[in-house]
């Protein structure tokens, strides 16, 4: 467990206990999308900015390294799909935990839709990285979303607070889930997960004080960071946003004060 803790100072701020974490791993899912079309690039902008880590494919932890610069925590994500597949929702494994060893992560992230058809070999794989992961001392982190045909609203407390349990109970040392958009419902959501629980962005936003506010919220409520991907590297100044967003996590600011950074 050593392993763990010590790797998890490589992805949480030491003075705070929260992390900033940007997922770069979309080239896979959409392609070279703008913001991503070099992961290098990005990488630069976030890392100088204060985020603490970035989640991202294991050939872009190859051709997105840089070598200088400010350091970012590298978690290596494990499971993928494209857009252009059958079905999106069904992520599979296409790395391993050795793998992300040998390429220098400090952690892992897998990808499992609650809900959704091929639900039960999702959480197999969980399960599977879950123990690898404890075998070699690896922080894992849960990206946990319900999905599916039973799942009526994606946003509701019952089914995040379900969804990120699950990531627990499976073996998660971070879970990232939807934010249920009140404090007061996401609270209950972290309540129900014994271990730390990081926002996801969402969709593209067009107000920067609406994502602000979410962030200050679900701070509020208890979550230990956010893991914000599009809403940041396709803003106008991902460097500016990325600076606003750390000084909710890790300083208190509000999103007003926040909003007032220049």
């Amino acid at each position: 467990m050593r392993g763990k803790s010590i790797r998890m100072e490589r992805i949480f701020n030491r003075e705070t206990g929260r992390a900033v974490i940007i997922p770069m791993d979309h080239g896979v899912t959409v392609g070279p999308i703008k913001g991503i079309r070099s992961v290098k690039a990005v990488a630069d902008l976030v890392a100088s900015a204060g985020a603490d880590a970035a989640v991202v494919h294991k050939g872009a932890a190859v051709f997105g390294h840089r070598g200088y610069g400010r350091d970012l925590g590298l978690i290596i994500h494990l499971s993928a799909s494209t857009s252009l597949g059958p079905d999106p929702n069904n992520k599979v494994l296409v790395a391993t935990v050795e793998e992300a060893l040998k390429l220098g992560a400090d952690g892992v992230s897998i990808h499992v839709n609650v809900g959704a058809e091929d639900e039960g070999h999702m959480l197999s794989t969980l399960g599977t990285i879950s123990r690898s992961c404890q075998e070699w001392g690896v922080p894992l982190l849960a990206m946990m979303y319900p999905r599916g045909r039973k799942i009526k609203d994606e946003y509701s407390e019952e089914a995040v607070a379900h969804a990120a349990r699950v990531g627990a109970e499976l073996g998660a040392d971070i879970v990232k889930t939807n934010y249920t958009g009140d404090p007061d419902s996401f609270s209950r959501v972290v309540e129900g997960c014994p271990m730390p629980v990081v926002i996801a962005g969402g969709p593209r936003v067009e107000s920067e004080l609406d994502l602000l506010t979410m962030v200050e919220e679900a701070i509020a409520a208890g979550a230990a960071g956010v893991a914000i991907g599009r809403n940041v590297f396709q803003a106008e100044d991902p460097v500016l946003i990325t600076r606003r967003i750390c000084a909710v996590v890790h300083q208190g600011l509000s999103a007003s004060e926040a909003r007032q950074m220049a």
